[in-house]
């Protein structure tokens, strides 16, 4: 069992890094990819993962670098034959971002979606090989279970980023329980209670610790990031969603995690994988 991240980058394409995305493997099968940014279709192709063996897909919000690689990927389930539903969760809209269900519907449904020569995918009335099923969930502080099957189950909160709706994600799997920040300034309790007694936790290194103004209400500095991953007593801590303004920077920000957080640290790459024993 593993977590491998594809894109370990943001919006920046100088950094030659993916925008961010990641899949959860389980005995040489894919359960789970979480967001879907620019350059992560390429990053799983190149991890030798398939489209029809994915259980679900999670958004944690749909800004243009978690989210604009997810038509690459649906378009690739099709030459796959895919041949099961696919469940795809995320948040609830409001007036600077769709739902999940307004997104999917966005993309592919008849008469006026972007790539609408595959609304049999999305038209639930349509023939097709397959159905992606849309969620938008509503979630507060407290985690909530979103899915279950025989393997895994995903739980969610709400998180705070900016004026976006965005959620965190933990999925368990094997005994284990693995937590995607996502993009958020780190404000109240609800991201400490998703991740308590994490095996790993991936967190959103995208500000330095003295960010302020507008990243600063988007993103958390090391030094929340440290916070909540002592007080949810998580095992191993991966950083993640790495920009231009955090690069480079490595030492200054494990100096900030380490006023908290004693547990493992890593700094993500596309395609490092962390094994879950």
């Amino acid at each position: 069992m593993a977590v491998q991240v594809l894109g370990s980058g943001g919006p920046e394409l100088q950094d030659k890094r993916a925008s961010t995305s990641y899949l959860i493997w389980d005995h040489g099968s894919v359960l789970v990819v979480v967001d879907a940014g620019g350059g992560s279709a390429l990053r799983f192709g190149e991890s030798g993962a398939h489209m029809s063996q994915v259980d679900v897909v999670l958004f944690s919000h749909f800004h243009v670098d978690h989210s604009s690689d997810f038509p690459a990927l649906i378009f690739s389930s099709w030459f796959e034959d895919r041949k099961r539903p696919l469940p795809v969760f995320g948040p609830p809209g409001n007036e600077f971002m769709p739902s999940t269900t307004e997104f999917v519907r966005d993309l592919f449904s008849e008469p006026h979606g972007a790539w609408r020569h595959l609304s049999e995918l999305a038209d639930p009335g349509s023939a097709g090989s397959y159905k992606l099923e849309p969620h938008s969930v509503v979630a507060g502080p407290v985690p909530v279970p979103v899915f279950r099957n025989s393997e895994i189950s995903v739980y969610a909160v709400r998180v705070i980023h900016g004026v976006f709706p965005a959620l965190a994600w933990r999925v368990e799997v094997g005994g284990k329980r693995i937590v995607f920040s996502g993009d958020t300034n780190g404000e109240g309790d609800g991201l400490t209670r998703l991740a308590l007694d994490a095996d790993l936790f991936v967190a959103h290194n995208a500000v330095p610790e003295r960010a302020t103004g507008v990243e600063r209400r988007l993103h958390m500095p090391p030094s929340v990031i440290g916070t909540i991953a002592a007080n949810a007593h998580v095992k191993r801590l991966v950083l993640s969603h790495r920009m231009l303004r955090t690069l480079g920077k490595e030492d200054e920000t494990q100096a900030e995690i380490r006023r908290s957080y004693s547990g493992p640290i890593a700094f993500a790459n596309d395609l490092d994988c962390f094994p879950l024993q």
